[in-house]
């Protein structure tokens, strides 16, 4: 999907967000953004530790009833 983007079709779009967000803007919003993606990795890295063992297990194949031999 985007792999028909050129390099200019990257200046056109960083040209746009230049004007909607301002230059002075842009590295306030950098920073913000990097701060939530770690935030964001870290709950997910966090959440994968925290899950029941459980949960990830195969479920185990039930007995067979036992029968007498005589």
């Amino acid at each position: 999907m985007l792999g028909n983007l050129t390099g200019i079709h990257l200046l056109v779009i960083l040209g746009i967000v230049v004007l909607l967000f301002g230059a002075t803007k842009l590295p306030a919003l950098a920073k913000g953004l990097g701060q939530s993606l770690t935030i964001f990795r870290r709950e997910v890295r966090d959440g994968d530790q925290h899950r029941p063992a459980s949960d990830t297990a195969a479920p185990a194949p039930e007995a067979a009833p036992a029968t007498p031999t005589e």
